[in-house]
C-alpha cells in the first residue's frame, strides 16, 4: 500500500480491497508512550477497515482515550476533514458529546508514524463514556426518535461546510450504490444471496435514479448508526456520537437513510418502527418531495451494499471479528428493508409526515347484476357479531354471512374494505395480526355472472380472475370462481367472471397490476397498503366507508374534556373497546392479554353477569331505599363468605367509599377520631380514605399532608422495608409499641391496613403481624379495619379473604373492585353491635350501592366465583405463574423478587440486588414493550418498580405462559 500521507483522495473503485491495519498491541503501547507520553493498556475495539482500541490508565484501569489507526488507504486531507468535522460539531452542538482529537501541551495527539505495518496515521480521541446501541436488542420508539433527531442536528450543523476532501469516493456513499453492487455482486459466492441483492437493488434504482439530480447534497457524517451513537451511563437516549470515518459529500437524505437502516436489524423492527426517526429528522430538516420518494430506496440500497461489502470483507479479512460478527445483522437489514414493497413503505412515510397523496376519484361501474340487494356485514371490535366471545371463532363470519343469505333479505353479503376485523383475531399473539381488509369480501346467495365495471383484459389466474384496465387490476378470488368462456377482453357491462354461491369471494382493485396486495394487512402497515388500492364499494352500489376516527384523535378529545389528573394507562394507549375473559381488544382488531385487571374479577363480558343485569334492567332499577329481594340475597351471600361474627353489611359504590365508610363506622362505634395506618399504602380518593393513604406514588406529599388524626406505622415490607427477610418479625412489636404510645396520648378509633400489602405489589405481611397489631388496637379501645379492596374475593387462591392468611378476624371489612366485576359496587361488613352504633351519626344510604341492579350483579359475581371454581383457579394457575416468574428471577438479575400468592403477584425490578435500587424507568419501559407484544400490565409501588400482576381470576394456564414468555423475551431483547 503506498504512503498516502500527502496522497490523493481515496477512491473505492481503484482500491476496493481494504483489510484493516493489524499493528500488534504491544507495539502500539510503546508508540503511544514514546510519542504521546501516555502509559496505557490497550483493549481492541471492532472496526471494518480501521484499527481501534480503548486506552486504559495503568493504575485505575479507567479509559482515558480511544486509539484509532486509520486505514493507510486514506489521505491526510480526509483524516484532517474527519477531525475538523468532529471539532465543529462539538462546538456547534454543545449538548452533543463528540469524540474528538485529544490535545496536550498545545498539540494534537495525532500524526503519521512508522510501524511494523508501514507508515500509518494514529490518533488519540476523547472517550465518549457510555454504551453504544451495538447488537440487535430492542430499540424503543423514543430511542429511534432520538436517532432521527441526532441525524438532523448533525446534518444541519454541516449544511454549509464545503471541503474538497468531501469528494472522496467511499463504497458507503449511496450515490455510488449501483457501481458498488455491480463490482461486488459477481464476487458473491452464494447465488441466492446474489440474486436477492440484485433484485432489491434493481427495484430501488428504478425509483431512485429518475430523482437523483433533484436530491440536495451536502457534507455529512453518513454513519450515524446504532454502533456510532453513545448513551451516557445510566441514560436511556443517545447523546453522543463517535467515528467520523465516513464523512463526505453526498445526498442529504442519505444521512437519514443510513441511520434508519441501522434500526432494522433490532428486535421487533420493521419499516414502521423507523418512522419516529423519520418524523424527528423531518421536523428539523424538512424533507423535499424528492427526498420523501428517495428515502426508502436508499434504505434498500444501504442494505444491499452492507450485505455485499460485509461478506466480501469477511472473505478478504477472515480474522476481523467485527466484520464477521456483523454478517447476520446486515442480512436482516436487507430483509427488513424489502419486506414491504417500496411504494407501500413510501406511503407509510408520507402518512407519518402528514403528506399522503390525495385519494383518487371513486371507481365507477358495477360488479353486480342489476337489482342485487346488498347487506353490509360489520365484523369490527364493537359489532354485536362478536359478542359473547364469538370473535374467537374464525368461522363466525362465514356462518353469519350464510345466515343472512338464508334469511332472504339480501342477495349478497359484503364485508367492507379497510374496516378492521376482530373476528378470528388471535387471542395470544406477540405480533400485530393482519386485520385490515384491502378489498371487500362478498358472499352470494345464488351464483351470478359478474359484469365488467370497466374495460380491460381478462385472464384467469390461480384461484380467480383478473380484469386489467386503466383503473388498475380488479382481482376476484375464490374457489370455483372463473372467467367467462372466451372472454379475453371485456367492455363495461359485459360479463367477464362467474361467481359461485355461498363462497367467500375476495374483491380487490390494485392500482399497479405488478403489485401483489394481501387480502388483509396489519393496522400499522395499513396506510401504506391502502394507498395502493381502490375501495371497491362503489362497484357494489355502496358508499365508500369514511375513515374511522383514530385512537389518537379520541385521546385528544378525552384530553380536551377530562381533567388532566384523571390519568390513563400508557402515553399512546390502544383504544380498547371490547373484553372477553382475560382478553382485551382494540379498534384495530388487536387482542391483548390483560394481566392487570383485578376489577373484572371473573372475566370481561361474562355472559351470566350480562344476562342478569339485562334482566334486572327490564324489571327494576331504582334508589336502594326501596324494598326488593335482591339486596337481601346479595348481602346474605357476602356475609356467608365471612366469619359468623361479621354479619352486617353496608353497600356502597367503590373501594374509596368502602374504606371511607369503614373509618366512619370505627369512629362512630368508638366515639373517637384518631386512626393508625400503615405507610406506603393507598386506600382511596375520598376525604377519609385519602387521609389514611400514604403512598407517595399516588401523592408525593402524602406523609407531609396527613391530618392530625392520622398516625402511621412502618410499612411491613419484608423485602424493601427497614426490616428485611427474617428480621421482618420486628415490624409487629414496633407497631404495637407505637399504638400503645399513641393510646397514652390520644383516643384511638382504630387501625386500618391492607391485609396483604397490595400497593407494594402483593407483598405478604410478616406472619402474625395482624394478630399482634389487632390485639394492641383493641386493647386501646379501637377497632381493626381490614382493607380487602384489592386482595379479597378469592384472588389469593388459598384464602378467600386476605385476613385469613394472617389467621385473624377484623372488626370491619372494606371490599370493592372484584365485587361488581367492573360494575361500581363495594361493601363494608362488620358486627351488628358495631353497625348499630353508627346510628348515632344519623342515617346512611347509597342511592346505587345496593340498588336492584348492583345487588343482582354482585350476587351473580359470587355465584360465578363459586360455580366456576375461580378461587381454585387462582391457586392452581397462580401457583404455576409464580413458579415460572421465580424461574425468570433466576435468569435475569433485574428481577429482585417475586411477591404474592394466587393471582395477586408482583415482580419487583431492581438495578442492584444488594442495594435494592428501584429500576423505575426500566419498569415503565418494560410495560411499554410488553404492550407491543400484546400484554397489558402496569407498575405499582412507591417507586413504581413492581409489575402488578392481578389478572381476571379466570385466566388460563396458556395465557400466563404467554405472559411469562413475553416478559422473558423483553428481558432478553431489551426495552
Amino acid at each position: 500500500m503506498p504512503d498516502t500521507a500527502d496522497g490523493a483522495l481515496f477512491d473505492f473503485f481503484t482500491a476496493p480491497a481494504l483489510p484493516a491495519p493489524d499493528v500488534p498491541a504491544d507495539e502500539l503501547t510503546g508508540l503511544v508512550a514514546r510519542e504521546f507520553g501516555l502509559r496505557v493498556r490497550l483493549r481492541s475495539l471492532g472496526s471494518q477497515q480501521d484499527q481501534n482500541f480503548t486506552a486504559h490508565d495503568l493504575d485505575d484501569d479507567e479509559p482515558v482515550a480511544v486509539l484509532k489507526i486509520s486505514n493507510p488507504a486514506f489521505s491526510a486531507a480526509e483524516i484532517d476533514l474527519q477531525d475538523r468535522v468532529a471539532a465543529l460539531l462539538a462546538r456547534e452542538l454543545p449538548d452533543l458529546r463528540v469524540g474528538h482529537v485529544l490535545r496536550r501541551d498545545g498539540r494534537d495527539l495525532a500524526g503519521w508514524f512508522d510501524t511494523s505495518r508501514g507508515r500509518l496515521h494514529l490518533r488519540l480521541l476523547t472517550v465518549v463514556h457510555g454504551r453504544t446501541l451495538h447488537g440487535s436488542g430492542y430499540l424503543a420508539p423514543a430511542v429511534v426518535e432520538r436517532l432521527g433527531s441526532l441525524a438532523a442536528a448533525v446534518s444541519g450543523a454541516l449544511e454549509h461546510v464545503e471541503d474538497p476532501a468531501g469528494e472522496r469516493v467511499l463504497q458507503w456513499d449511496l450515490q455510488h450504490a449501483r457501481r458498488v453492487v455491480e463490482l461486488l455482486a459477481p464476487r458473491e459466492p452464494d447465488p441466492a444471496v446474489r440474486e436477492r441483492v440484485l433484485t432489491a437493488t434493481a427495484s430501488a434504482l428504478a425509483v431512485l435514479e429518475p430523482l437523483a439530480e433533484r436530491l440536495p447534497a451536502q457534507l455529512g457524517h453518513f454513519d450515524l448508526t446504532d454502533d456510532n451513537v453513545v448513551v451516557a451511563p445510566g441514560g436511556r437516549l443517545p447523546d453522543g456520537i463517535v467515528d467520523f470515518g465516513d464523512v463526505l459529500r453526498s445526498w442529504r437524505v442519505g444521512e437519514l437513510a443510513v441511520t434508519i437502516s441501522s434500526v432494522l436489524h433490532h428486535a421487533g423492527a420493521d419499516a414502521r418502527t423507523t418512522l419516529p426517526a423519520v418524523r424527528a429528522f423531518d421536523a428539523v430538516r424538512s424533507l423535499t418531495e424528492e427526498e420523501v420518494e428517495a428515502l426508502w430506496p436508499l434504505v434498500v440500497l444501504r442494505g444491499a451494499v452492507l450485505v455485499l461489502s460485509g461478506r466480501d470483507q469477511a472473505v478478504l479479512d477472515p480474522t476481523n471479528a467485527y466484520a464477521q460478527d456483523g454478517l447476520d445483522r446486515e442480512w436482516r437489514i436487507l430483509e427488513q428493508a424489502v419486506e414491504l414493497p417500496l411504494p407501500v413503505v413510501t406511503a407509510l412515510v408520507r402518512n407519518a409526515l402528514g403528506r399522503s397523496r390525495p385519494a383518487p376519484a371513486p371507481l365507477t361501474g358495477t360488479l353486480l347484476p342489476a337489482g342485487t340487494r346488498v347487506d353490509v356485514l360489520d365484523a369490527g371490535t364493537r359489532s354485536p357479531l362478536n359478542d359473547l366471545g364469538a370473535w374467537t371463532d374464525p368461522g363466525t363470519l362465514e356462518r353469519e354471512a350464510r345466515r343472512r343469505l338464508r334469511a332472504g333479505t339480501a342477495d349478497v353479503v359484503v364485508l367492507p374494505h379497510a374496516v378492521p376485523v376482530l373476528t378470528g383475531s388471535p387471542t395470544l399473539s406477540t405480533e400485530e395480526p393482519a386485520t385490515v381488509p384491502t378489498g371487500v369480501t362478498l358472499w352470494a346467495g345464488e351464483p351470478f355472472t359478474a359484469p365488467a365495471p370497466f374495460a380491460g383484459g381478462v385472464r384467469p389466474v390461480d384461484g380467480g380472475v383478473e380484469l386489467t384496465g386503466a383503473e388498475g387490476v380488479l382481482r376476484l378470488s375464490a374457489p370455483g370462481l372463473g372467467a367467462v368462456e372466451g372472454a379475453a377482453r371485456a367492455e363495461p357491462g359485459r360479463p367477464f367472471a362467474t361467481v359461485p354461491a355461498g363462497r367467500a369471494v375476495h374483491v380487490q382493485v390494485v392500482r399497479d397490476p405488478a403489485l401483489v396486495v394481501p387480502a388483509r394487512v396489519r393496522a400499522g402497515h395499513a396506510p401504506g397498503w391502502l394507498a395502493q388500492v381502490h375501495d371497491p364499494a362503489p362497484l357494489l352500489g355502496l358508499v365508500p366507508a369514511a375513515p374511522p376516527t383514530s385512537a389518537a384523535e379520541v385521546l385528544a378529545r378525552r384530553g380536551r374534556v377530562l381533567a388532566e389528573v384523571q390519568e390513563h394507562y400508557y402515553a399512546e394507549p390502544p383504544q380498547v373497546e371490547r373484553g372477553w375473559r382475560e382478553h382485551l381488544a382494540d379498534v384495530d382488531g388487536r387482542v391483548y392479554l390483560d394481566v392487570v385487571n383485578n376489577v373484572t374479577s371473573v372475566g370481561h363480558a361474562h355472559p351470566r353477569i350480562e344476562q342478569a343485569a339485562h334482566r334486572q334492567l327490564r324489571l327494576l332499577n331504582t334508589n336502594s331505599r326501596f324494598h326488593y329481594a335482591a339486596v337481601a340475597e346479595f348481602a346474605e351471600k357476602i356475609a356467608a363468605t365471612l366469619p359468623d361474627e361479621l354479619d352486617t353489611v353496608f353497600l356502597v359504590n367503590s373501594g374509596s367509599e368502602a374504606v371511607d365508610l369503614a373509618l366512619r363506622i370505627a369512629m362512630a362505634a368508638t366515639g373517637r377520631r384518631h386512626v393508625v395506618a400503615m405507610r406506603e399504602a393507598y386506600h382511596g380518593w375520598t376525604f377519609a380514605s385519602d387521609a389514611v393513604s400514604t403512598s407517595i406514588a399516588d401523592n408525593p406529599n402524602a406523609l407531609a399532608t396527613r391530618p392530625d388524626w392520622v398516625h402511621t406505622v412502618d410499612a411491613a415490607n419484608s423485602y424493601r422495608g427497614r426490616h428485611r427477610g427474617e428480621d421482618a418479625h420486628r415490624y409487629a412489636p414496633e407497631a404495637v409499641a407505637t399504638i400503645r404510645d399513641l393510646a397514652s396520648r390520644v383516643d384511638l378509633a382504630g387501625f386500618v391496613a391492607e391485609t396483604y400489602f397490595g400497593n407494594a405489589g402483593g407483598v405478604a405481611l410478616p406472619p402474625g403481624y395482624l394478630r399482634e397489631v389487632y390485639a394492641a388496637v383493641r386493647e386501646a379501645g379501637g377497632l381493626a379495619v381490614a382493607d380487602e379492596v384489592q386482595v379479597g374475593y378469592g384472588r389469593l387462591g388459598h384464602w378467600f379473604w386476605g385476613f385469613q392468611q394472617q389467621g385473624v378476624v377484623p372488626d370491619v371489612v372494606a371490599v370493592a373492585k372484584s365485587v361488581g366485576n367492573g360494575f361500581p359496587l363495594g361493601a363494608v361488613v362488620t358486627r351488628r353491635e358495631v353497625a348499630d352504633r353508627y346510628r348515632t351519626q344519623g342515617y346512611f344510604f347509597s342511592s346505587t350501592g345496593g340498588s336492584p341492579l348492583s345487588s343482582v350483579v354482585g350476587s351473580t359475581v359470587l355465584d360465578v366465583i363459586a360455580d366456576e371454581r375461580l378461587q381454585e383457579n387462582a391457586a392452581v394457575v397462580g401457583g404455576h405463574l409464580e413458579q415460572r416468574l421465580t424461574g425468570l428471577a433466576g435468569k435475569h438479575e433485574l428481577i429482585g423478587a417475586v411477591h404474592g400468592d394466587g393471582l395477586y403477584l408482583g415482580v419487583e425490578f431492581v438495578r442492584d440486588r444488594g442495594t435494592l435500587e428501584p429500576a423505575t424507568a426500566e419498569t415503565a419501559a418494560i410495560c411499554d414493550r410488553l404492550l407491543e407484544l400484546g400484554v397489558v400490565v402496569q407498575p405499582t409501588g412507591d417507586h413504581q418498580n413492581v409489575l402488578k400482576v392481578k389478572p381476571p381470576l379466570c385466566i388460563a394456564r396458556e395465557s400466563v405462559d404467554f405472559f411469562v414468555d413475553a416478559l422473558d423475551r423483553v428481558l432478553v431483547e431489551g426495552w
